[in-house]
């Protein structure tokens, strides 16, 4: 349903919906325009009820801006044989000139554009590599304050005028290495310092090991991610 063309016309109302972590502005238009906007909690099941209450009969699409609610409100409308489309923001037209900005208002934009064929809705992933995704954004994370953490180490060594232990290429954060930082000769305070990021980099390297084969485990024991890494390595 997600990779269809979205064609306004085999559709009566279209329904724009703008998200928060507790409610949904909804505005409800057809092709006469504008039917109204209400509020309601961000409860699936009440807005399906109001549809199937409200527009008994007739064809009703949904949309809404991609953000950090995430597709609990797309999986949900879909179980339900809706069609919705989730708008990547930068994607979404904006009236010339308009400034004000509410719920109510940006609402009314997604069902009018949704009305006029104008959302290109975003490829929503499968729950399967939803939380793929889970697993490769946390390792990032890891990777990230890693690379961080070496560079306070050596920027601190900097700002204090001593050398970073010298190392073969490719081996400069090594056990050796690092083992040789915890032994350089500096004032207690920078002593502490030092080992506090040593620590917390450590654990960084730890962490970035654990996830790296949660995530080899989570391929091996899925056919098709197992089969697509295999596809990859044999260059298929």
């Amino acid at each position: 349903m997600g990779h269809q063309t979205f064609i306004p016309r085999d559709y009566d109302v279209f329904a724009g919906l703008d998200v928060d972590k507790r409610s949904i502005a909804v505005t409800f238009t057809d092709h006469q325009g504008l039917v109204k906007s209400l509020r309601m909690p961000y409860n699936v099941e009440h807005l399906v009820n109001h549809v199937r209450k409200h527009f008994p009969n007739q064809k009703v699409a949904f949309a809404y801006e991609a953000g950090p609610t995430g597709y609990g409100l797309y999986d949900g409308l879909v179980a339900q044989d809706f069609r919705c489309l989730i708008a990547s923001p930068s994607m979404i037209p904006k009236a010339p000139g308009q400034r004000v900005k509410t719920n109510r208002l940006d609402s009314v934009g997604l069902s009018e554009n949704l009305r006029g064929g104008q959302l290109k809705g975003i490829h929503v992933p499968s729950p399967l590599y939803r939380e793929l995704r889970h697993l490769t954004q946390l390792r990032d994370t890891f990777v990230s304050e890693m690379v961080g953490m070496k560079q306070r180490i050596k920027s601190l060594l900097l700002m204090e005028g001593m050398e970073f232990p010298p190392a073969p290429a490719g081996s400069q954060w090594s056990f050796m290495v690092k083992n040789k930082l915890r032994k350089l000769p500096c004032s207690g305070t920078v002593r502490f310092k030092l080992d506090q990021w040593l620590d917390s980099l450590e654990f960084n390297e730890k962490q970035v090991l654990k996830t790296t084969r949660e995530i080899r485990r989570f391929c091996h024991n899925d056919p098709e991610l197992s089969q697509c890494i295999k596809s990859l390595a044999s260059g298929c």
